[in-house]
């Protein structure tokens, strides 16, 4: 589980922004009644889903491709080479080129809390750390920063958790993560860390680290029927069968590390459909199903796996080809689950419903006059009450974070005939 992330100078943003996932205290009769969307963990409660809304060009996409960036390099930094230039971009204006970009991130992992962070120019690593709660009380597990002098011993303090690091530190170059080193050398709690990212931190329905699809469909075939029954599809049987690759070397966008439904099965899988019209008569899902259904068909297999496994899903625009109704049957499914979360975007004003979302689960992207994104939450608007119209508002731009278009007649006939 997620319990906070911070990020700065990462693509559109400039200055920290905070995405925080721990519940507010909020005592309004709304909030009291939404028990199914919080998760209750020790003291502390926990939101199942966090919605950010905002303008096109806003970056509310860059606040996911700089998450989804900060996990690929726990799970990649092992592999990097002296030449390696790190695949991010800073923020252009200010000077920032010239400044560090930081993570940070807090969660919980087999009912520990972590709390570890990295920063980083675009050629390498300037500082690292990593702490722990195992008895309710902060410990150091290591701390980095690359400044400190040309020895590692001058870079490095540890404490008790991580044996012998000196040979990990010894294996770790500028261009490493040493959480990532030193989970490939076998540590144990980078091991943890790097499990974490790695099969509970999804970071999107297709990409690099979701289980295959064929796995998923032998796994859970009958729960996704009947998830689809439930959707209103009239499909009432799925098969797959694997067949040769034809040589294709499969990799996710480099931009945003997820793939599309076709390059991830369609050279190696094919699957047939099954309709209730004619349950004899198949259906292929690449050439003749509808988008939507094809869409369907592989998040819902995800989402099960997600929330059957109490996993956090990073996804933009979580709307894309797929009805409203359909959406908010996803945000339900995490509803129903234990401990899974959910991070998504969308423009979608549907859910602006503070009888179906707290204050807190909320957010906007708004771009400042310096061009950076600003990241905020609706309970931050301590004036705005639950039996006001949420959706009424945000049209309105009481929140910001909408496009200003200013499309009169009279400019529409400059565009067309000027």
């Amino acid at each position: 589980m997620i319990l906070e992330i911070r990020l700065s100078n990462f693509f559109s943003i400039k200055d920290e922004i905070v995405l925080d996932l721990r519940a507010a205290n909020i005592k309004s009769k709304n909030a009291k009644a939404l028990t199914d969307n919080i998760i209750e963990y020790g003291k502390e409660e926990l939101l199942k889903s966090v919605t950010i809304y905002g303008a096109n060009a806003s970056g509310k996409s860059n606040i996911i491709k700089a998450i989804r960036f900060c996990c690929m390099m726990v799970l990649n930094s092992h592999n990097h080479n002296e030449n390696t230039t790190f695949n991010y971009k800073k923020f252009k204006f200010s000077n920032s080129e010239n400044k560090a970009s930081s993570f940070f991130i807090r969660f919980i992992s087999n009912a520990i809390e972590y709390e570890y962070s990295f920063s980083l120019m675009r050629d390498k690593i300037i500082t690292e750390t990593l702490h722990y709660y195992p008895k309710g009380r902060i410990t150091k597990i290591f701390t980095r920063d690359e400044r400190l002098g040309k020895n590692k011993k001058d870079k490095y303090s540890f404490g008790s958790g991580v044996k012998r690091p000196s040979d990990v530190t010894a294996n770790t170059s500028e261009k490493t993560l040493y959480i990532s080193r030193a989970s490939q050398m076998d540590r144990e709690i980078p091991k943890e860390i790097f499990n974490y990212f790695n099969s509970k931190f999804i970071l999107g329905y297709l990409g690099h680290n979701t289980p295959k699809i064929e796995w998923l469909f032998d796994k859970y075939k009958v729960k996704l029927l009947e998830a689809l029954k439930i959707a209103d599809s009239d499909i009432v049987d799925i098969k797959i069968k694997k067949i040769q690759q034809q040589g294709k070397n499969i990799k996710a966008d480099v931009n945003n590390m997820t793939l599309s439904v076709e390059d991830v099965m369609k050279d190696h899988l094919q699957i047939r459909t099954y309709h209730k019209a004619d349950p004899k008569i198949s259906f292929d899902l690449f050439t003749e199903e509808s988008e939507g259904t094809k869409k369907l068909f592989t998040i819902m297999l995800n989402i099960i796996d997600i929330v059957s496994n109490d996993k956090i899903l990073l996804i933009d625009e979580i709307g894309e080809s797929l009805h409203t109704d359909i959406i908010e049957y996803i945000y339900n499914l995490f509803r129903a689950g234990k401990k899974a979360q959910l991070i998504c975007t969308t423009h979608n004003t549907r859910f602006l419903d503070l009888k179906k979302f707290r204050k807190d689960q909320i957010y906007f992207v708004n771009k400042r006059e310096n061009a950076s994104s600003d990241l905020y939450s609706l309970y931050d608007y301590s004036d705005f009450r639950d039996t006001m119209d949420l959706e009424k508002a945000y049209l309105q731009g009481r929140f910001d974070a909408i496009p200003f278009v200013n499309d009169s007649l009279d400019n529409l006939k400059n565009i067309i005939n000027g």
